[in-house]
C-alpha cells in the first residue's frame, strides 16, 4: 500500500501554470502539479487530454511556452546543456519499445551508460545483469529483441531507463502496445518499482494499478488538470461530473 508522504518535503518536481500549443491546438492550459520525492502519480483522461505532452515536456521532448518546471529545485531551461541534464536524471518508457532491433538486450542496455555516464564495459554490463534480474528477465541478456514477446521487450525498455540510474521514472502508456495477458508482467514490475520508493508518474488507463500504486490519481480533460485526489476518494468519491463520466466508462470495460 502507498506510504504517507511528508508534506513538508520540497516538491521533486514542480510544475507552475505551464502552457504548450501545437498550432492552434492549446494542448495544456496552465498546468500546474507537485509531485514529492518518492511519491507515485497516475495520470488519466480521454484521448487528447494533455498527459502525454505533460510528461513530454517534463523529460523535455517537447517545450512548453509558458510556465516553469523545476525538478528538486532547479528550473529546467531550453538550453542543449539543461535537457542533458534532465534527461541523466529523467527515465522515460514509452508505449513503444524503442529498442535497437540490430544490439542483443545487453548492448542496448549497456550503450547509454558506456556512451553517457563514461562507464567501463564491465561495469556496464553488470549494471545491466542487475536491473535485468529487478524486471525478472536476466536469462534474455543475449537475445535480440525480434526474439522477445511485448511484454519482455518493455521490461527490457524499463531496464534500460533504469541503467542510467534516473531519480525519475515517467511512463507514456507503457501497456497500451501489448496484447492483455502481457499487460500485468509489466504492471508487476512497476509495481516493483513503486515499492521500493521511486518517484513515478505514469499516464495509464489500467486502474488496476492506479488503485494499488498510485499515491495521487490526476484527471486531465482539455489540457487541463481537471481533478487531482487520493485512489481512494478519486475513485470513490469523484468531484466533478467530467471525472464521474470517464470513471463510468473506463471502469465499465
Amino acid at each position: 500500500m502507498p506510504g504517507t508522504l511528508a508534506t513538508e518535503s520540497p516538491p521533486m518536481i514542480q510544475i507552475d501554470a505551464i502552457s504548450k500549443c501545437f498550432g492552434s491546438f492549446r494542448a495544456l492550459d496552465r498546468v500546474s502539479l507537485r509531485v514529492s520525492a518518492g511519491e507515485k502519480v497516475v495520470i488519466c483522461g480521454p484521448s487528447g487530454s494533455g498527459k502525454s505532452t505533460l510528461i513530454r515536456c517534463i523529460a523535455r521532448l517537447e517545450q512548453h511556452e509558458e510556465g516553469r518546471i523545476m525538478v528538486d529545485g532547479v528550473e529546467v531551461g531550453h538550453e542543449a546543456s539543461e535537457r542533458a541534464r534532465m534527461r541523466s536524471e529523467v527515465g522515460m518508457v514509452f508505449q513503444q519499445f524503442n529498442l535497437f532491433p540490430h544490439l542483443s538486450v545487453l548492448e542496448n542496455l549497456t550503450l547509454a551508460p558506456i556512451k553517457v555516464r563514461g562507464m567501463s564495459r564491465t561495469e556496464a554490463e553488470t549494471l545491466a545483469m542487475h536491473y535485468l534480474e529487478r524486471v525478472r528477465i536476466p536469462e534474455q541478456a543475449l537475445k535480440y529483441p525480434a526474439a522477445l514477446s511485448g511484454g519482455q521487450q518493455q521490461r527490457v525498455a524499463i531496464a534500460r531507463s533504469l541503467c542510467m540510474r534516473p531519480r525519475i521514472m515517467l511512463f507514456d502508456e507503457p501497456t497500451s502496445a501489448l496484447d492483455p495477458e502481457m499487460i500485468r508482467e509489466v504492471l508487476d514490475v512497476m509495481e516493483d518499482l513503486a515499492r521500493e520508493g521511486m518517484t513515478m508518474i505514469c499516464v495509464t488507463h489500467e486502474m488496476g494499478f492506479a488503485r494499488r500504486a498510485a499515491d495521487t490519481v490526476v484527471f486531465m480533460d482539455a489540457g487541463r488538470i481537471v481533478e487531482s485526489a487520493p485512489p481512494a476518494r478519486f475513485f470513490e468519491a469523484p468531484s466533478t461530473e467530467r471525472c464521474r463520466e470517464f470513471l463510468a466508462r473506463i471502469l465499465a470495460h
